[in-house]
């Protein structure tokens, strides 16, 4: 299926910060001293999004709060490459949110720290500036992620609502996916792995195919368990799919891998593609960014995605 692109209006709130990668040289040796190297650059569920959405050609604008120190230069600059209309809420005595991870050798995640502070100071009264307020009205996709207090997010869902026709939100992690739980009548689709969809319903899930019943259960109408190498299922209001990942020889990171699956699938729902090619475009952006030391690849392009998509397997339809 060719997607056409129409560029649209997009408004992504939430983490636009510093990651910092540590990669280690060998095998892990777990409580002692591994060789390694370190990587850093701008990164951020939301923000990740916001730079594949714009690459993929729509017009998105970024607001989040950033802090007064070079960090929220490096995160300004990031932005500005890759075509992102940057709306900060700058506090300049406070340092810019940050988050350190440490990975494998083969690119998987080991451990990582979140210092995240500053995203307590986005309160839900931020959302009734002027500015804010006109960009949500002219947006038709509101993307947001859980980086924002529980009380933003709840009000943001709700604003949204008046406004946009698509809202959808990034898990970000099992510890903050929990911040949707109150409002997640409101959101469209919702995208995580499966230790978050767990941390949500607080259940587990034998096969892939019990998650959307799970997770309607709860109260979510659409969404996305991706399941690291094993098949992924997304669910809407008329039904459910899965697909099977790529088989890749090698990973360059798996940083934003997930945010890129977000932005790929949503693309596709704005271009008007049913839920199976949503999750086979959503799989072909986290195939491009797997592949890239980036965890926003710069060779994210709509011709790129076509290209990749050849080789997602086809969906299989669920009852």
């Amino acid at each position: 299926m060719q997607a056409q692109v129409k560029s649209q209006n997009i408004a992504v709130f939430g983490g636009a910060h510093i990651d910092r990668r540590g990669r280690i040289s060998g095998a892990t040796a777990p409580g002692a001293s591994n060789p390694g190297a370190w990587f850093e650059e701008a990164g951020g569920g939301g923000f990740n999004a916001a730079r594949n959405l714009a690459r993929l050609g729509h017009r998105v604008t970024m607001i989040s709060p950033r802090g007064g120190d070079p960090a929220g230069g490096t995160v300004a600059a990031a932005a500005e490459a890759a075509g992102v209309i940057d709306r900060p809420f700058t506090f300049l005595d406070r340092k810019t949110p940050s988050y350190t991870a440490i990975l494998e050798n083969d690119g998987n995640l080991v451990i990582a720290l979140a210092d995240m502070d500053l995203y307590t100071l986005f309160t839900p009264r931020r959302l009734q500036q002027r500015a804010t307020r006109e960009i949500l009205a002219a947006s038709e996709l509101v993307l947001m992620d859980a980086n924002l207090p529980q009380e933003t997010l709840a009000a943001l869902i709700g604003t949204a609502a008046k406004f946009c026709p698509l809202r959808a939100g990034i898990a970000v992690s099992p510890a903050k996916v929990v911040r949707y739980r109150d409002c997640l009548d409101g959101l469209d689709f919702l995208f995580m792995n499966e230790a978050e969809a767990r941390a949500l319903t607080g259940t587990e899930a034998a096969t892939a195919e019990e998650w959307p019943l799970l997770l309607r259960s709860a109260g979510l109408s659409g969404g996305v368990v991706t399941r690291g190498g094993r098949a992924a299922v997304a669910f809407d209001l008329e039904g459910a799919c899965l697909a099977t990942p790529p088989a890749l020889s090698a990973l360059a990171d798996v940083t934003g891998a997930g945010d890129a699956l977000a932005s790929g699938f949503l693309a596709a729902r704005l271009a008007g593609a049913d839920l199976s090619s949503c999750l086979r475009f959503g799989m072909a952006a986290a195939v491009i960014t797997l592949h890239s030391p980036f965890a926003a690849s710069d060779e994210m392009s709509q011709d790129m995605l076509e290209q990749v998509l050849q080789l997602v397997p086809e969906t299989e339809m669920l009852s």
